[in-house]
C-alpha cells in the first residue's frame, strides 16, 4: 500500500522560512516523478514545483521561482521542499505526489496517481 504523509507546516511571518518533507512508503521516489502542489482556501489546486530523478531536474511554478527549492537527496525515501522568503500569498494546503515518469506535463494534478494528506503553511504580514 502507497503512503504519502507530508510534515512540516506550520505558522510564520512573511520571510520566514519553512521545510516540508514528504515520507513515502510502498514505492521508490526515484523511480517516480515528485509533484509539491498547494491549494488555497477558495482556490484550485495548483502546481508548486516537482523533481525528475531519472532526468535530475526539478521544475518550479512561476510564483515560488527563486524561493522554493528541493534539494535532492537520494539517500533516503523522502522528498522535501524548502520554502524561503515566504510571503502570505503562499498561505495554503501543501500536497506531495507521485506519478510515473511519462504521465503527462509534470503541473496537471490529475495526472498524478498518489497524493498525501497534506501539510498546512499560513504565512502572516
Amino acid at each position: 500500500q502507497v503512503q504519502l504523509v507530508e510534515s512540516g507546516g506550520g505558522l510564520v511571518q512573511a520571510g520566514d522560512l519553512l521545510r516540508l518533507s514528504c515520507a513515502a512508503s510502498g514505492l521508490t521516489l526515484r523511480s517516480r516523478v515528485m509533484g509539491w502542489f498547494r491549494q488555497a482556501q477558495g482556490k484550485e489546486r495548483e502546481f508548486v514545483a516537482a523533481i525528475t530523478w531519472s532526468g535530475e531536474g526539478t521544475y518550479y511554478a512561476s510564483s515560488v521561482k527563486g524561493r522554493f527549492i528541493i534539494p535532492r537527496d537520494d539517500t533516503k525515501n523522502t522528498v522535501s521542499l524548502q520554502l524561503n522568503s515566504l510571503k502570505p500569498e503562499d498561505t495554503a494546503n501543501y500536497y506531495c505526489a507521485a506519478r510515473r515518469p511519462a504521465s503527462g506535463p509534470l503541473y496537471n494534478p490529475p495526472d498524478y496517481e498518489y497524493w498525501g494528506q497534506g501539510t498546512q503553511v499560513t504565512v502572516s504580514s
